[in-house]
């Protein structure tokens, strides 16, 4: 089971990564781009905590807690690619527009 430690702390790296990146970005479209790329990242972390917290503990309580974690992470990362597909098209016709 060391998958889960390992995309736990890539996803939280990659989350982390995103919200630097934003603050040096001045366009509020990639801004909003990044941000999205962020939450799913957010939620892939948050998602595969809750799994590998009932992985480790196994009791009713973290299973609860684990269905709960893993709720928000996919609300989390589905947000966050709905996010990233429609800024994703802006961006595209904002491109295709400046050609």
């Amino acid at each position: 089971m060391v998958i889960f430690p390992v995309v736990i702390v890539l996803s939280f790296i990659i989350y982390l990564y995103y919200k630097v990146m934003i603050t040096r970005d001045h366009d509020p479209l990639t801004q909003e781009i990044k941000n999205a790329k962020a939450r799913i990242a957010l939620g892939t972390f948050i998602s595969f905590f809750g799994i590998n917290q009932y992985l480790f503990y196994e009791t009713q309580l973290a299973l609860f807690i684990a269905l709960l974690f893993l709720f928000i992470g996919i609300i989390q990362g589905y947000g966050g690619f709905k996010r990233f597909n429609h800024y994703k098209h802006e961006f595209n016709k904002r491109t295709e527009t400046n050609q």
